[in-house]
């Protein structure tokens, strides 16, 4: 058997830019390919598929050979029934058959999941759980940023769900408080807990705008009561939704990525908050960490799709 046939191909498929990368055994010691290009999302759907076929003629080039599986992480959910992209910020690719039309394009299969996904298979299969928690089966994967996500990996594989919503935890409902989202309903987590609304919050107590950085920095100096009273929200509103999760899954691992998952309090008072809310005679063991891949976790989750 080739060693080629070990190495995995991926592609993270932002707004902005499409990285590739092709891993091969040895995982982050043996990065064989990585580079990128711009995902031109204002020229159209057309336009993306034709950049993702430039990247994916690339990596052919560097590596001399064209692989039988690509996975792809997009900002969207591909919907099971339907074959079409839904949910994704490039709103030129919703409604499209993006893995079909991938298929044809390239001539080779193609595995496709959302960024949640994809940060919680690369935490999973190269991060932070395969370091620390080697022995994990299920593990769920956060991120709390602009908005609010989540992805569930069972047995290392992504569980996308019978409708591809598998691990949508940010559009839960939470607290009538956070008000209208995006999705249509009113209250969702990502209403209440996510960066931009946790900005908004401090904004309508105090009638000033300060960016959560800085609204972090003042609760921890101690002199704004707004700050402190922002972030008290965060911790309670952030055990009272997670441990939502805990008492479905009761995953053996959580991890906490994105801007909002840097606040190191997190793991403390908001940890606090779980433990309180959590179904277990008020102990909680579950371990709730933070990631180590960063801003590569798309494109490693990529590689490992349906693998």
């Amino acid at each position: 058997m080739s060693d080629r046939s070990k190495n995995l191909w991926g592609i993270d498929l932002g707004g902005t830019k499409a990285e590739g990368i092709v891993i091969g055994p040895g995982g982050l010691k043996n990065i064989l390919f990585r580079d990128r290009v711009p995902t031109g999302a204002e020229n159209g759907y057309q336009h993306i598929l034709n950049q993702i076929r430039k990247l994916v003629d690339m990596m052919e080039a560097k590596m001399g050979y064209r692989p039988e599986q690509l996975g792809i992480c997009t900002p969207g959910t591909l919907d099971p029934k339907t074959g079409t992209m839904k949910g994704c910020n490039s709103e030129c690719m919703n409604n499209q058959p993006m893995k079909d039309d991938l298929e044809k394009l390239l001539g080779l299969k193609i595995a496709i999941a959302n960024d949640a996904d994809c940060f919680a298979l690369a935490e999973a299969q190269m991060g932070v759980v395969k370091d620390r928690f080697p022995n994990a089966k299920v593990v769920f994967g956060v991120i709390m940023g602009t908005g609010v996500g989540g992805g569930l990996v069972v047995n290392g594989g992504v569980i996308y769900g019978l409708q591809g919503i598998g691990g949508e935890w940010g559009h839960n409902f939470l607290d009538e408080s956070g008000g209208p989202c995006y999705c249509g309903k009113s209250g969702c987590v990502e209403k209440v807990i996510s960066g931009p609304d946790l900005e908004r919050f401090y904004f309508e107590q105090s009638g000033t705008k300060r960016n959560l950085k800085e609204i972090y920095e003042r609760y921890k100096a101690g002199n704004d009561e707004v700050a402190l009273k922002t972030m008290k929200r965060l911790f309670h509103f952030f055990g009272l939704a997670l441990s939502v999760i805990i008492n479905i899954l009761d995953p053996d691992v959580i991890v906490i990525g994105g801007g909002v998952g840097n606040i190191d309090e997190l793991y403390t008072e908001g940890v606090e908050s779980v433990r309180k809310y959590t179904f277990n005679n008020g102990v909680l063991d579950t371990p709730i960490v933070k990631p180590v891949l960063g801003d590569s976790a798309g494109v490693f989750g990529a590689a490992f799709l349906e693998r």
